[in-house]
This record gives C-alpha cells, sequence and structure tokens, in this order.
C-alpha cells in the first residue's frame, strides 16, 4: 500500500481512561492503514476499543499516545469541525421539526454555502438515497430505515474525506437491516468515499466491507478481507467470533516440518494432515486447529478419516443442515452440508460416522 493510497493512518494508538491503579486501557498500541475509498469495517465484541478508535479519528476523544494521520496530516489533536470527517451515530440525531430536505442542507447552511449550491446538493443526495418523493415530509413523519437514509445523506452532503458510521444499523429490524447493508455498500461505491464502519455483528462485516479489522480487549488482532478473515483466521478469538467454528488438538510431526510455512499434523486418532502455518509462526509442539463446519466432509465407507463417531442430533435450517456428531476420543464436532431439493436425507441420529477433512480445511491458529 502506497502512501498515496492510504485514507486514514493509526499509529501506535493508545487510549486511557482515568489514572492510576483504577486506569483503562481501551486501546493499546493500535496500528492500521485505511485505504482511500474503501469500506473498513472494525469488528469486535461489546468493550473492544472499535468505537474509542472511531472517535479518536472523528476528534471527539485524542489518544493518550500515538499518532493519526489523514491523507498524511497530523490529525490527532484537531478539532472535530476542522476535520474533513462526518459522522453517523446509532441514533440519527435528525430535527423532527424539519423537512427531509432541510434536515440534509442544515449542514451546508452552516458553512455558509451559496443557496444554489446547498439546493443541487441537497437535490443530488436525495436523488442518491432514492428518497426524492419525500423530500417536503417531515422527519418524524417517516419509517427508521428512512430516518437512517436522510442521515447517512445529511452526513455525506458536504462530500467528507472520510465517513464514520459507529452501529448506525443496530436499531433497525432484520429485514430492513439486510437491505441497508446493500444500501450501505452502494452509497460507498457511488460517492468514493472512504467508510469506516463500527459494528459487533459479524455478518454485516462479512456482507458490506472490503476489509475487515478484528478487535479485541484494545487490540487489533488481525486484518484481511472477509475471505481471509473467514478462511484463513489466526487466531483463536478471531476463528470463535467469525461464524461457527470446531477447534481441535493436534501435535507438530517432530522433525517434519518443510521449512517452507508448511508442516504435518497429527490428530489424537493418529491421522495426519499437512496444513499451511501462519506467517511467521514457527510451529510449537501442540497447536490448535480450526475448522469451518462446512468445510468438512462424510467420509465414504473405506475412504481415510480424520475423526470417527455418532451422530447427536441434526438441525434443519433451510438453506443447510447441520449435523452434531459427539466424536468417539471426546468432544463434539459439527460439520455442515447445503440442502437442495433433489437431496435425500441418509442420515440419522445415532448412526455412526467418519469425517474427513479436504486439505486445506483445517487453518493452523496462534494461541
Amino acid at each position: 500500500m502506497t502512501e498515496s493510497e492510504i485514507a486514514i493512518r493509526v499509529r501506535g494508538v493508545t487510549k486511557t481512561f482515568g489514572e492510576g491503579a483504577s486506569a483503562f486501557h481501551a486501546l493499546d498500541n493500535v496500528s492500521v492503514d485505511i485505504r482511500k475509498n474503501e469500506f473498513f469495517t472494525l469488528l469486535g465484541p461489546s468493550g473492544c476499543g472499535k468505537t474509542t478508535l472511531l472517535r479518536l479519528i472523528a476528534g471527539f476523544d485524542q489518544p493518550t499516545a500515538g499518532r493519526i494521520e489523514l491523507e498524511g496530516q497530523d490529525i490527532s489533536h484537531l478539532a472535530p469541525f476542522r476535520r474533513p470527517v462526518n459522522t453517523v451515530f446509532q441514533s440519527y440525531a435528525l430535527f423532527p421539526h424539519m423537512t427531509v430536505a432541510q434536515n440534509i442542507g442544515f449542514g451546508l447552511e452552516m458553512q455558509d454555502r451559496p443557496k444554489d449550491e446547498v439546493r443541487e446538493t441537497v437535490a443530488r443526495m436525495l436523488r442518491l438515497v432514492r428518497m426524492e418523493a419525500l423530500a417536503d415530509r417531515r422527519t418524524d413523519q417517516i419509517s427508521g430505515g428512512q430516518q437512517q437514509r436522510v442521515a447517512l445523506a445529511r452526513a455525506l452532503a458536504p462530500h467528507p474525506k472520510v465517513l464514520l458510521l459507529d452501529e448506525p444499523l443496530s436499531a433497525l429490524d432484520y429485514k430492513l437491516r439486510k437491505d441497508m447493508q446493500i444500501e450501505l455498500k452502494r452509497l460507498q461505491a457511488e460517492t468514493g468515499i472512504t467508510f469506516v464502519f463500527v459494528t459487533h455483528d459479524q455478518e454485516e462485516a462479512l456482507t458490506m466491507s472490503d476489509r475487515v479489522a478484528v478487535m479485541n480487549q484494545g487490540a487489533i488482532l488481525q486484518v484481511g478481507s472477509p475471505r481471509e478473515i473467514y478462511d484463513h483466521p489466526v487466531e483463536r478469538f478471531v476463528a470463535d467470533f467469525i461464524g461457527d467454528t470446531n477447534f481441535i488438538e493436534a501435535e507438530l510431526v517432530a522433525d517434519e516440518s518443510d521449512g517452507a510455512g508448511t508442516a504435518r499434523l497429527r490428530l489424537a486418532t493418529g491421522h495426519e494432515i499437512a496444513t499451511a502455518l501462519p506467517e511467521g509462526m514457527r510451529a510449537p509442539r501442540h497447536v490448535t486447529v480450526a475448522v469451518r463446519p462446512e468445510h468438512a466432509a462424510f467420509a465414504a465407507p473405506g475412504e481415510p478419516a480424520a475423526l470417527a463417531g455418532r451422530v447427536e442430533s441434526i438441525v434443519y435450517f433451510g438453506t443447510d443442515t447441520h449435523y452434531h456428531v459427539e466424536l468417539s476420543g471426546g468432544g463434539r464436532f459439527v460439520l455442515r452440508r447445503q440442502n437442495s431439493r433433489d437431496a435425500a436425507e441418509i442420515l440419522a441420529t445415532g448412526v455412526d460416522v467418519a469425517i474427513r477433512l479436504p486439505r486445506g480445511s483445517v487453518q493452523v491458529l496462534r494461541d
């Protein structure tokens, strides 16, 4: 990533609230680069530091240590109104006595923009969020999803270099939230503005993002595309937080690491697997591996299998079926198979099964 491609650069940022023994470290030496024209998501559980980082970029708080740059300019201690950054919060903070158009144009008017410019920008924003027909409706007379669109239009109207979104979909119902995920991605692509989105919802992150930063306890654990984060988690927390995962203990086969970032692992069953190691990791004697339920498969009779057990329960989800298997050596394993109209159910609870782990299905995790 070249300097000219970077919108936001965070370097060694620490944020501490309080002093002494009662001090709380919300962020601990966080560094990350966010590209221009990127939909970048900060993902993690409540209290992980994602909103704190967003507030530091917005200027609502200042870092205890470290540096934040916007297109090469140090903005670490710049007042919020002096930053070309806008924020959309969980509560949309619209003016209920104003119309949709007046809400969208309010910020531009406060900047003393020419009236013709305000009128043209408002019209463009109304088209962008597809609300031309509601321009003269008061915002207390429209739905929650429509209010969300107005808040987005108001934030986009001054064409900021970066738009920060702090869990703006959390108040919407499931179907509307799904629709707005698509809309947000469309808006980002059409405007070319860098979006930094905060959420604890893994599905939102995987659906909308160009890249995702998974956070926990004030640190960024992994940054990558949604596919990289899902298929190749490097930390146990990342693997466990993103989707469903099976964890299996394994041992490194002595003196058989090939020195090229791969190794052979031996499961408790004696079955051996060749798998890649996380970048820079030298395999310890004992490791934990992750296997996604949909990456495993039932072995046919006589086919080599990594695991064996008995089907304990079967859960039908419409699009797929989850098979919960009690393993012979102890523990449980979940296997997921996609359903099709013509597929016949060939398994039942109580049936003995063997499970194979295809090449590439096993991911070694850092401790």
